[in-house]
């Protein structure tokens, strides 16, 4: 109990003092895994809705690989992105390793198939009948897809929360692609990770309580919207 006070304490006087350091690594968190989430839902809504209404062949193939990436283990998917950006990778003439591109693009993978197996199953749950409809009222495919994405707000919503989740606490492939340089790459969960291998748990669990606090005030923020849209 004495370690769990002292990390609150630590945690407030790391806020209350304005330590640079934290702030720098609070701010890169949030920006990060907000631009990861913003580029999973971009790709990963128009996919739910192709998923959910379109009929091809492999269709309920692809639709397994969504629903089995929600569960894709972080440190693969580091070491498959390190494969991909190495300088001798496929990508590798971007230079994108150990920046902060890197922890988008490693955080976004994560976060895509959470959106994209939310979002076909908000789809399919709406009434067939009303894509029917908007289309033979003359709406274009854009249109349509606007429409469902407002009736289906509620499951969407579930679904940002739950692709930030997954990009806000991800580790294992932010330490491989970012190398948590300091200034650079660093970020809470990497921060975390190095601080409690120093023994410096006090000082480890402050930024957890820092990092639960940003995750919460997020959800927490996207939940009243979702309240709201729901009244």
């Amino acid at each position: 109990m004495d370690l769990i006070w002292d990390g609150l304490r630590e945690s407030v006087r790391l806020l209350a003092t304005g330590d640079r350091d934290v702030w720098q690594i609070t701010l890169r968190s949030l920006s990060v895994s907000s631009l990861a989430t913003l580029l999973s839902l971009i790709v990963g809504v128009p996919l739910g809705y192709v998923l959910a209404h379109a009929r091809f062949r492999g269709r309920t193939l692809l639709l397994g690989l969504v629903n089995t990436g929600m569960g894709l283990p972080p440190v693969v998917v580091g070491l498959v992105t390190v494969i991909l950006l190495w300088r001798t990778g496929p990508l590798g003439n971007l230079r994108l390793l150990y920046t902060w591109k890197a922890l988008v693009f490693a955080q976004a993978v994560l976060s895509f198939p959470i959106i994209a197996g939310f979002s076909a199953a908000a789809f399919q749950a709406l009434n067939p009948r009303l894509r029917v409809q908007l289309l033979g009222l003359g709406a274009s495919r854009v249109q349509v897809l606007w429409h469902l994405v407002r009736e289906s707000n509620l499951l969407l919503l579930a679904a940002v929360m739950g692709g930030f989740g997954a990009a806000i606490s991800e580790v294992g492939a932010s330490m491989q692609v970012g190398g948590n340089i300091q200034g650079r790459t660093r970020i809470l969960t990497t921060t975390v990770v190095l601080e409690s291998g120093r023994g410096n748990f006090d000082v480890a669990l402050a930024l957890g309580i820092i990092l639960l606090t940003l995750a919460f005030s997020v959800t927490l923020l996207l939940t009243i919207l979702q309240q709201r849209a729901r009244q």
